[in-house]
């Protein structure tokens, strides 16, 4: 029988277990803390409960961890990469990105992806299964540790990393619960933010949550006819349908929505194209955040160059929509989604997976 994964459990869930075995519910919370706290790998560490509990803990129960494969560091120093192997040989990549005081971590929900955007080393590879809550719990974990080193923490969480985190929507959802608990974690939801290609169902189900998570939506087109292309989710969810959405969503929550536009030399980045976005956008309580394409080798399209990119935002800017333009970080690094694990396989065949969304 595989043992339980205490990562994968809420807090409720871990007191009715020891519940089971006769323990009082302090002892859940000592070992939450342990936990979420402390960041241990073993249950052996947690020094403050009885040998006999621990022996017993460890028959049932595992801290499960998965293990980096590779890493690769900036030569700037900021940024940091890890691919990830999980006991089943599926990866998933965590990048850790430094911003003055902030350490930003972009954590993965899926093991692939199954959205098949074509700029996306993560699309390329196709869908390979969902991570559990205490998979993507532990991807921040392992940083927290990482960053204690140095008397740094995680600052702030994205997940943006491999996958879609509405298409694993309960999982994603516990892990934003499990890291945001106070007596735990204790990451503020509102230092979290969600990205998703547009999936207008779970957006519509996102804004009833109780927690204040951002809201990011991959946008990278101002058309039907263009974002077809580059997210092919849209033929099923178009613009007009997701717009609607995203302003109810607004209206829901009071909060500003972010939209993510990745820059494709030729492809999107004209003025034109820069001018229907304004149009698209207009009276929408939002940011645009510009994204020079970390190109990858397999795919057709590469980033927008530099005088482009601040053309595009000045346009944009200049209709009145608010707009940055992202720090390009961990280009040397291959710091882009899926890339590091491209990179690793090289020479090894990929399996496609053609998976609903």
């Amino acid at each position: 029988m595989e043992k339980i994964n205490l990562l994968d459990l809420s807090k409720n869930e871990l007191i009715a277990l020891l519940a089971e075995h006769g323990q009082q519910k302090f002892r859940a919370k000592q070992i939450w803390q342990w936990l979420y706290r402390q960041y241990v790998t073993d249950i052996s560490e947690m020094a403050n409960l009885s040998k006999s509990l621990r022996a017993k803990l460890s028959e049932m129960a595992t801290i499960r961890q998965p293990s980096p494969v590779a890493a690769m560091e900036s030569s700037d120093g900021n940024t940091f990469k890890t691919l990830f192997q999980f006991g089943d040989n599926e990866e998933i990549e965590v990048v850790l990105m430094k911003y003055d005081k902030r350490r930003t971590l972009c954590i993965s929900t899926q093991a692939g992806c199954a959205m098949g955007c074509p700029f996306c080393a993560t699309g390329q590879m196709g869908f390979r299964r969902n991570l559990s809550a205490g998979e993507i719990v532990a991807q921040v974990l392992y940083y927290a540790r990482m960053l204690r080193s140095t008397d740094e923490k995680v600052t702030n969480i994205v997940f943006m990393g491999m996958g879609e985190p509405l298409a694993n929507y309960a999982e994603t959802w516990k892990a934003i619960r499990l890291l945001n608990d106070a007596e735990g974690f204790g990451l503020g939801a509102r230092h979290m933010t969600l990205s998703t290609v547009g999936l207008v169902p779970a957006i519509r189900k996102m804004s009833r949550e109780p927690e204040q998570v951002g809201l990011a939506v991959s946008l990278h087109a101002p058309t039907d006819a263009l974002r077809d292309e580059l997210v092919p989710v849209n033929r099923r969810y178009p613009l007009a349908m997701l717009m609607d959405t995203v302003r109810e969503y607004i209206e829901t929550t009071h909060r500003r929505v972010t939209f993510e536009y990745a820059l494709m030399d030729g492809t999107n980045d004209s003025n034109r194209q820069a001018d229907q976005l304004a149009a698209l956008l207009k009276g929408v309580l939002c940011h645009v955040n510009l994204i020079p394409l970390n190109p990858t080798p397999d795919s057709p399209y590469g980033g927008s160059p530099a005088e482009r990119v601040y053309a595009f935002r000045d346009r944009l800017q200049a209709a009145g929509i608010p707009t940055t333009v992202r720090i390009r970080r961990g280009i040397d690094i291959q710091a882009g989604c899926g890339q590091l694990r491209a990179k690793v396989h090289a020479s090894a065949p990929m399996t496609e997976f053609s998976v609903e969304p």
